[in-house]
């Protein structure tokens, strides 16, 4: 893992143990790589409960709940279906935070309306939302990787918020 990215990552851990909270994750386009991120940080299983990969709309639908309208009429990369993913890892996991990620990482896949690097993030606690639209380029593994980095920093922008 880069450094700068680790340090990111621990930064997030010590602020979770500091405010006594909980996290959990939902990944499609990273496949599990924040997730990866967080567990490389010793002792995480004190703040993180785990991440639901969903890279199909079923998964989607039956792990989190994501609504089958939402799917059908907004797409599995969206601002809906991101919000709808973090909330139902919060719901899965029972935990106080939840981040989500869902996105087009190419090569293929992409439409005018949504080209290639359209990715969604989103952090919720139930409460309040944020949710942010990237359009990121470059290879698939890069496109990834700037995914899960901009969702470390909106997940560390979203607990100093608090």
């Amino acid at each position: 893992m880069i450094s700068d990215l680790s340090e990111k990552v621990n930064a997030i851990a010590k602020m979770l143990l500091k405010k006594g909270y909980s996290l959990s994750l939902a990944e499609s386009c990273t496949g599990g790589l924040i997730s990866s991120m967080i567990t490389e940080v010793p002792g995480a299983s004190a703040f993180f409960a785990g991440c639901a990969v969903t890279y199909s709309y079923e998964s989607k639908e039956e792990l989190l709940d994501v609504s089958h309208e939402t799917l059908m009429d907004k797409g599995a990369v969206s601002e809906e279906t991101a919000n709808e993913m973090s909330s139902g890892a919060l719901s899965l996991f029972n935990t106080d935070i939840a981040a989500a990620v869902t996105g087009i990482a190419g090569p293929d896949g992409g439409t005018d309306a949504k080209p290639v690097g359209t990715v969604f993030i989103s952090v919720t606690d139930g409460e309040r939302t944020e949710c942010r639209k990237l359009s990121l380029n470059g290879s698939r593994i890069e496109i990834r990787c700037s995914a899960a980095e901009n969702l470390i920093d909106l997940l560390t922008e979203f607990l100093g918020a608090e």
